[in-house]
């Protein structure tokens, strides 16, 4: 659609752009005690968002980027009495619930995404899983922090976030997880997950279907069983469903995809699974070529055109 000067129109401003980051943060209790509070606690986190936005990497550099603006846009912010120091900022931030933090976060920045007015025949909502351990973070005990993400992989916006418990790893922090994305958007009916083979659970898989949503999950040797099950499919008589082709930087790469609906007593060995996936890679370079393969299952039906509701390719083999 365009306007009569030929100038393509605005899109529709979504709710989170009526509502700034100032007031998206203004629902965050207050850990201080009311009496003697000199600087507003939706100020002091636009800022430091903001400033890690603009690359702070510290709570001195975050400070810094407050000083940096003019009087006029401190006070705009709510600075009227001055500016904090750096351990103000850092005495302050350290007692937030970073839970909580994320989950304002990450909703606002949801509301700010333009609605899909018209959705492809095979859109589908496609949730990334995986786990990161953040650079120059470090727990009390000295131990760096690790988070289990979940990203919206058609906006890119990180959805939610749990931080992983120091004596464990990322299974336990897996409904955690779910809980905040499902408080994020509402419903995770018919939203797709995929996670590498680590989350090949039975209980995530559970968690995942009971609440309305699909898996895409790849199998390894965690899943000795599954994973022998796969591959013994006879995946030379099953057609190619989806091929890509890449060249560039002297090198050639090819993704073949293969789905396949198991007929066998008791289907595939893992709960809720549909469909049984391969992914064959074969990569030249230098005039030399390797080949690898991922196996995957899905609880999504053939009916339900895997290909096409998720890039596949994002998968190494």
């Amino acid at each position: 659609m365009t306007t009569p000067s030929g100038e393509t129109p605005p899109p529709p401003i979504t709710e989170g752009e009526r509502r700034g980051l100032l007031d998206a943060v203004s629902v965050i209790p207050d850990p201080r005690n009311r009496h003697g509070v000199r600087y507003p606690l939706p100020a002091l986190l636009t800022v430091a968002v903001c400033a890690v936005l603009a690359g702070a990497t510290s709570f001195a550099a975050i400070a810094d980027w407050l000083y940096d603006l003019d009087e006029a846009d401190q006070q705009r912010l709510g600075f009227t009495r001055g500016v904090p120091a750096g351990t103000t900022v850092w005495r302050l931030l350290i007692r937030l619930d970073a839970t909580l933090l994320s989950k304002v976060l990450a909703g606002w920045l949801h509301t700010r995404t333009q609605p899909v007015t018209a959705r492809p025949r095979r859109y589908r909502t496609v949730i990334a899983v995986d786990g990161k351990t953040l650079r120059g973070a470090r727990l009390p005990g000295g131990r760096q922090t690790h988070l289990l993400s979940a990203l919206d992989t058609s906006t890119g916006i990180v959805l939610a976030q749990v931080t992983v418990d120091t004596k464990s790893n990322e299974i336990p922090a897996f409904t955690p997880l779910l809980d905040a994305v499902q408080a994020v958007l509402g419903s995770l009916t018919d939203v797709l997950f995929v996670a590498d083979a680590l989350h090949t659970q039975a209980g995530h898989a559970e968690q995942i279907t009971s609440r309305g949503a699909h898996l895409l999950l790849q199998a390894k040797g965690n899943q000795p069983t599954l994973f022998a099950q796969l591959k013994a499919v006879p995946w030379a008589q099953i057609p190619v469903g989806y091929r890509t082709r890449h060249r560039g930087h002297g090198r050639k790469e090819t993704r073949t995809v293969k789905a396949v609906t198991l007929h066998t007593p008791g289907g595939i060995a893992f709960s809720h699974a549909q469909q049984a996936v391969r992914i064959a890679r074969t990569r030249t370079t230098g005039g030399k070529t390797s080949r690898e393969t991922a196996y995957l299952v899905t609880s999504l039906p053939a009916a339900a055109e895997l290909v096409g509701s998720v890039d596949l390719t994002v998968f190494p083999a």
